[in-house]
């Protein structure tokens, strides 16, 4: 009977040896995974107008001027002023789980780079989370800058509660046009731009 207890309890007691030896030699733990880098652009040359416009900007009347907000940049650095924005500019507010929000990104894209130096493009993602918004900047390839409004500060001012929304800015910092109509496409975009910021960029 002692036999075959101690037969019983010998591997018990060999698992255990091994398991307090083998501490020592456990590799240590990995770090966390790095921040993926954001495909997004900084927020650095927002202040800077573009230099096609300003050479040739004519003053304009009416419109109101930005919301007085100051937003966090999406890859950090200063926070960035709203009104400190230089026009013209095109300013989407998105998120990443608005359908349209993610069906209208790509043509934003587009815009930007068919109107670079002449238009700033700059998003502004509401309600978020940061992982949703990087996927969707990766996922849809989105470059340009994004500013962080988790407070919905800038729909408040403008007594707006839908996204997506554009707003068209022109050269003197005042809204010239606020779109609501759900997702803008590359011909509804290039003709809102035209119409209100007198810019002509191909669609």
């Amino acid at each position: 009977m002692n036999r075959r207890l101690a037969l019983l309890v010998l591997p018990l007691l060999l698992a255990v040896a091994a398991c307090t030896t083998a501490t020592g030699d456990a590799p240590a733990p990995r770090p966390a995974a790095a921040e993926r880098p954001s495909p997004f652009r900084d927020c650095a040359a927002l202040s800077t107008a573009p230099t096609a416009s300003a050479a040739t900007a004519a003053p304009t009347t009416g419109g109101e001027a930005l919301p007085e907000l100051t937003l966090a940049c999406f890859t950090g650095g200063a926070p960035v002023a709203l009104r400190d924005v230089a026009g013209p500019a095109v300013i989407n507010v998105w998120a990443s789980w608005c359908p349209p929000c993610r069906k209208e990104l790509p043509a934003f894209q587009r815009l930007s780079e068919r109107a670079a130096g002449r238009l700033q493009v700059v998003g502004v993602n509401s309600r978020d989370s940061r992982n949703g918004a990087q996927s969707i900047g990766e996922d849809f390839g989105v470059r340009f800058p994004i500013l962080v409004d988790q407070g919905e500060a800038l729909q408040r001012a403008l007594n707006r509660n839908a996204i997506p929304l554009t707003l068209f800015v022109d050269a003197q910092g005042r809204i010239r046009h606020v779109d609501a109509t759900g997702a803008l496409d590359d011909a509804r975009l290039a003709e809102l731009v035209r119409q209100h910021l007198d810019l002509a960029v191909p669609a």
